[in-house]
């Protein structure tokens, strides 16, 4: 809206959809490898080459405190919460929401959703320190792929009360729940915490009611769903 030129770092695995919305957008692309350290190499490279400043997409504490909003909206809109399920990737999200909520209600538990193939924030709260993922994973939640960072690090270390990680065949069958009963075009990501609700560690070891699950996203490429013929 203000006409300054945005340059945006994404893996060359990405969905064409997430592509083709921040092209439609009128950003410009700038593709790298999909790990971490080959987005930060593209990344300060492209803030050389354009003079620009870098928004790290779950590092930067702006980022964070703007995405804790949606925990404002939840407690506004639903008073008698007792718990939200959210996705977790670079921990951005988780971060934010984590914060806003504890602050003004900490009795409301928080509760991370990961893929077990992408389970970071899951081997970092039971080791009490930071653990990356030894490789790239490989999980059709394509937007927890990343891990967490030091920035969120400490937030979901202190704040948030458990992780939980689900399969890949647990989040296909969410995620097409979703879109069968609620009628919602989700990603698989955004299916993370319906996954981890219905998952039976969830249920043998948590007392809540009234949860709340933060559906994140809804990029799916619909010519590749070759995997709801499964």
């Amino acid at each position: 809206m203000t006409g300054i030129p945005a340059h945006v770092v994404v893996p060359c695995t990405a969905a064409s959809c997430k592509k083709a919305a921040i092209c439609g957008y009128g950003a410009q692309i700038v593709e790298c490898d999909p790990t971490d350290e080959s987005r930060a190499e593209v990344a300060a490279k492209t803030v050389q080459e354009t003079g620009g400043v870098l928004v790290h997409p779950n590092q930067n504490v702006a980022v964070i405190a703007g995405q804790g909003t949606i925990g404002l909206e939840v407690l506004n809109q639903v008073p008698g919460v007792e718990a939200l399920v959210i996705p977790v990737g670079g921990g951005g999200m988780l971060a934010g929401i984590a914060v806003a909520v504890k602050a003004i209600k900490p009795d409301v538990r928080i509760y991370a959703a990961e893929p077990l193939n992408a389970d970071d924030c899951y081997r970092s709260k039971m080791n009490g320190i930071l653990t990356s993922n030894p490789q790239p994973p490989i999980t059709i939640a394509d937007g927890v792929k990343t891990n967490i960072g030091h920035n969120t690090w400490p937030i979901i270390r202190d704040l948030v009360d458990d992780v939980f990680v689900v399969t890949e065949e647990e989040i296909k069958r969410a995620t097409r729940l979703v879109w069968e009963r609620m009628k919602l075009l989700i990603e698989p990501t955004a299916g993370l915490g319906l996954a981890v609700v219905l998952s039976r560690r969830f249920q043998e070891t948590t007392d809540v009611q009234n949860i709340c699950l933060v559906l994140c996203g809804g990029n799916v490429d619909l010519g590749t769903l070759d995997w709801l013929k499964d």
